[in-house]
């Protein structure tokens, strides 16, 4: 099984892609949140530390773009060849109402016409490996069957497909029915993204669908970095958890100005790990409520040496 890290913004980026390329491993791919390309410039100044060769040079690393303009993805993706990257992400799912008003991400399956155009546009000039991260329609999961038959017709590296539409966002389940009908049409390569939050997610995934050999991973991995060892049946331990923590928090500290946006970016990923500890309700609130780094240090050192990890992580919170 190949496996992959989803990008999510905030979050997975470099500094926490290293670290969890250092103490988790596992990650054949890892995937970068969109770059959002104009007219006027390729990348932000935050884009381009986030893809700079320099910061990613143990991974494995998939840079992904988000555009309706193909003039616009093909000048970012020559920026990227140049970077010395040969293989780019379209993003077709994200499914922010932001990004989706605009007809981008999971926005532009609305219009399966203007993105037939975009897609015969950007493989006729590019000769760079494509795939595609997609949703299964903007409001209903019948749009799916245009959408792969536009798919097919282009040479795509491999079809990334979270089966839920873009009007779903994270509610509902995911549509397994619909994957398994694209999964004997598509003339491509199929990795699956959405809700496999546990082991027995993927044992069940993997006894429904055993053809599929990659398998993306989001919120599971940011809420319990060790599931992959746990679908392994390796060990793993508190102890490395403290040190993947530690090495996010003083990577912040040396990239980011200020200790407040050191504990914005923290709290956002104690969203998710907090439910990693047994009893751990009072001091996450604890971690949340931290505005100097003196506070928050205590209240996560006080987390690990107090609280044991539990054995099940419930993540019903993530289905919310």
């Amino acid at each position: 099984m190949n496996y992959y890290l989803a990008p999510m913004e905030g979050i997975t980026r470099y500094v926490y892609r290293n670290a969890y390329a250092q103490f988790y491993g596992h990650m054949d791919k890892y995937f970068s949140p969109f770059i959002a390309p104009s007219h006027t410039h390729c990348f932000n100044t935050r884009e381009k530390q986030d893809i700079s060769p320099d910061n990613n040079k143990t991974i494995h690393l998939i840079p992904q773009i988000l555009t309706n303009c193909a003039e616009d993805f093909i000048k970012t993706a020559n920026a990227l060849i140049s970077l010395g990257y040969s293989e780019i992400n379209l993003n077709l799912g994200c499914p922010s109402g932001t990004v989706v008003s605009k007809y981008k991400g999971s926005g532009f399956l609305a219009i399966p016409d203007e993105l037939d155009r975009f897609l015969y546009q950007i493989f006729s000039n590019l000769t760079i490996k494509i795939s595609i991260k997609t949703r299964i329609g903007k409001e209903d999961p019948k749009e799916f069957t245009r959408l792969m038959k536009i798919y097919n017709q282009y040479p795509l590296e491999e079809l990334i497909i979270h089966p839920r539409t873009q009007t779903d966002f994270y509610k509902n389940t995911p549509n397994w029915t619909v994957f398994g009908e694209a999964i004997s049409i598509s003339k491509h390569p199929i990795c699956y993204n959405g809700d496999i939050f546990t082991k027995e997610d993927y044992e069940q995934f993997h006894q429904t669908f055993p053809m599929i050999t990659s398998i993306m991973f989001g919120r599971g991995i940011i809420t319990n970095p060790a599931l992959i060892y746990e679908i392994k049946n390796l060990p793993h331990t508190k102890q490395t958890l403290w040190k993947f923590h530690e090495q996010i928090y003083q990577n912040y500290h040396s990239t980011l100005m200020g200790e407040k946006n050191v504990l914005f970016k923290m709290k956002e990923l104690w969203f998710y790990m907090i439910h990693l500890f047994e009893d751990s309700e009072k001091i996450g609130k604890k971690i949340k409520k931290s505005r100097k780094a003196l506070d928050y240090e205590t209240a996560v050192f006080e987390l690990f040496q107090n609280h044991n990890l539990v054995k099940q992580v419930d993540t019903s919170f993530l289905k919310k």
